[in-house]
């Protein structure tokens, strides 16, 4: 049986550490036990974020972290999408990025993008409205669910 494949943003390595945040970190490592059941994702633009990091200790522990990912490139497909997302007036300009983490997984047929980012991406105006476009584009439909959710 084929395993249920999760792209992840940043937002999900990096609550796995934010002590800030204890029941978001409490809830994202209960998600990462569950890893196994899934093929899990991230894109180039996930390792650039956390090339990004400052602290060189939490950097590191966010690339062992997602050592195990697939790795996707952002290509000129997944660019094409994220303007149509930004056209449609689903994530501003200034969100570019936040468009391309979910075009990345729309173009790669992946059917669940994991987020702690309530405010662009887990919600039900972004999800609806990403599945529009998706379909008039010609791609699938993507769950945008925080980790709890799988």
């Amino acid at each position: 049986m084929n395993k249920e494949k999760i792209y992840f943003d940043t937002s999900v390595p990096s609550a796995y550490f934010d002590v800030r945040t204890p029941e978001r970190m409490q809830l994202t490592k209960d998600f990462w036990r569950k890893i196994g059941d899934y093929d899990l994702y991230v894109s180039t633009l996930v390792l650039d974020e956390i090339a990004q990091v400052s602290d060189h200790g939490l950097k590191e522990r966010l690339l062992r972290l997602v050592d195990g990912c697939t790795v996707l490139e952002v290509d000129d497909e997944a660019e094409s999408l994220a303007d149509c997302y930004v056209k449609a007036g689903i994530l501003p300009q200034k969100y570019y990025n936040d468009a391309l983490h979910i075009a990345v997984a729309a173009v790669s047929g992946i059917k669940f993008l994991a987020s702690w980012n309530f405010k662009l991406f887990v919600n039900v105006k972004t999800r609806q409205m990403v599945s529009l476009v998706n379909l008039r584009e010609g791609y699938g439909v993507i769950d945008i669910v925080a980790p709890p959710e799988l």
